[in-house]
C-alpha cells in the first residue's frame, strides 16, 4: 500500500472510531497488494463491536466524505464480530482472503 493510501485509511480508522467500537480494520484488494490503477477503489473491512442502522449509516457516510475530499471510492465491507464469529460468514472465501491478505492498519 502506498503511504498515501495509508494516510487515507488512517484517517478513516480515526473518524470511524469515533462512531463505532472497531475490533478489525484493514484495507484489502489492489490496494493493499500495489496493483491500483489511478481508478481503482479503497476496499476497506471493518469489523465492529455491534452494528446498528444507525452505525451503518455513519461509517457509510464518513467513507463517502473522505473518499469525495481524496477523489477515491472508499468501497466498506462492513461487519459485527457476532455476526462473523456465528454466522456462515465466517468460512466465506472473501472474508478467508481479506484474513489472509488484507492490511492491517
Amino acid at each position: 500500500m502506498n503511504s498515501e493510501d495509508l494516510l487515507i485509511a488512517r484517517l478513516l480508522k480515526s473518524r470511524i472510531s469515533d462512531i463505532a467500537d472497531i475490533v478489525d480494520f484493514r484495507v484489502f484488494g489492489s490496494r493493499a497488494t500495489g496493483n491500483a490503477g489511478q481508478d481503482s477503489d479503497m476496499d476497506i473491512f471493518i469489523e465492529v463491536e455491534s452494528l446498528t442502522s444507525t452505525v451503518k449509516e455513519g461509517i457509510h457516510d464518513i467513507c463517502w466524505e473522505i473518499g469525495y475530499h481524496n477523489s477515491l471510492v472508499i468501497s466498506p465491507l462492513i461487519v459485527a464480530r457476532e455476526e462473523l464469529e456465528r454466522s456462515p460468514l465466517r468460512s466465506a472465501p472473501i472474508i478467508n482472503n481479506i484474513a489472509a491478505e488484507g492490511l492491517s492498519v
